[in-house]
């Protein structure tokens, strides 16, 4: 696991409040959730609107995870998913709202109707996950990760949705099939916002793929030949965004896994800020870090204040809850190594 000093041991959302930034929990009513966990949300500013756009994860399980010492585990470990006794499958739902920066909260969640695809086999996972938002070439998607049958194998989604007031519709889906083989499990790929069906597919060596929505083929366009020696290995969390001087900025995250005397899995979620110039030469990376101080923590988006160079920063905690923190521009200039 990694050591305490090699991270930033600050919270980044203390880090935030104290610089005058603030946080705010994404909810949505629990006659549409279920009461069931909402988590990993994803926030875009819409062209064509004038307010921002929150996906929300709706979860159908909760989440037990054991923190600090582990010491009260349920028998199957420290990590267990909670489920209804009549559903085996963890499934999720995602909601589109709508998202107003004078009172930071959500309005008029809908769930994104998917009926017009065929069901597909049932996984143990059903649903499309940790969903970023991004609207390329005047239309909006949401793109993220499917599990099939019968291995679970992850394949990144493309999946064009048409938002009204009342609905959200998928109408289009694009089962994006990565270069050469791939891996097993496909995910966590960022979307480039001003690049229309561009990814960063992998941050360390950076992989960056161009996506052929017609035929779902994917085109390596650049890969780079230098790469940070670090412990863990960074992998995609919010969409890349356009920053300062035509630099791009993201989030990423790395997870160290271990296993415990009775061989029951866990793992530890770190974060961590990347700039990479109009060139897709790193410029800054900073210390891995947490948001609360959770284990089980993941960000799913970003986008820049409108009138400056704060950021909006979305993410979930042990997939029960799901968060906004306003970052000033501050917290971004400290955290650089």
């Amino acid at each position: 696991m990694i050591k305490m000093k090699d991270y930033i041991k600050q919270s980044l959302v203390d880090k935030v409040l104290e610089e005058g930034g603030r946080i705010e929990p994404l909810i949505i009513p629990q006659e549409q959730s279920g009461g069931l966990g909402l988590c990993n949300p994803s926030i875009i500013k819409a062209k064509r609107k004038a307010e921002f756009i929150v996906n929300v994860r709706n979860v159908s399980y909760y989440l037990h995870h054991c923190e600090g010492d582990q010491k009260f585990q349920t028998p199957w470990g420290p990590l267990n998913y909670v489920r209804p006794d009549n559903d085996p499958y963890l499934r999720t739902d995602n909601y589109i709202c709508d998202f107003s920066l004078r009172n930071n909260k959500l309005t008029n969640p809908r769930k994104i109707d998917t009926s017009k695809f065929p069901k597909e086999p049932e996984w143990d996972f059903v649903g499309l996950e940790d969903g970023r938002l991004v609207e390329w070439d005047g239309k909006m998607y949401i793109t993220g990760v499917r599990r099939y049958a019968p291995n679970g194998k992850g394949r990144m989604i493309l999946s064009e949705i048409k938002i009204t007031k009342k609905l959200v519709t998928e109408v289009n889906r694009c089962v994006i099939q990565p270069p050469e083989t791939g891996e097993y499990c496909e995910k966590n790929w960022m979307p480039i916002l001003d690049r229309p069906f561009h990814y960063v597919k992998w941050a360390n060596p950076l992989q960056i793929v161009k996506v052929d929505i017609k035929t779902g083929t994917t085109t390596m366009v650049f890969e780079s030949k230098e790469s940070l020696d670090l412990q863990l290995a960074p992998r995609g969390s919010s969409q890349v965004i356009p920053w300062k001087d035509g630099s791009y900025l993201a989030v990423t995250h790395e997870c160290d896994y271990w296993h415990n005397g009775k061989n029951d899995r866990d793992s530890q979620y770190y974060h961590r800020f990347m700039q990479w110039d109009k060139d897709w030469n790193l410029i800054n990376h900073s210390r891995p870090f947490k948001f609360m101080d959770g284990r089980i923590e993941f960000c799913c988006g970003m986008a820049k204040h409108p009138d400056c160079n704060d950021v909006y920063v979305t993410f979930g905690f042990q997939d029960n809850s799901a968060y906004i923190a306003h970052v000033p521009f501050s917290v971004l200039e400290g955290v650089w190594l």
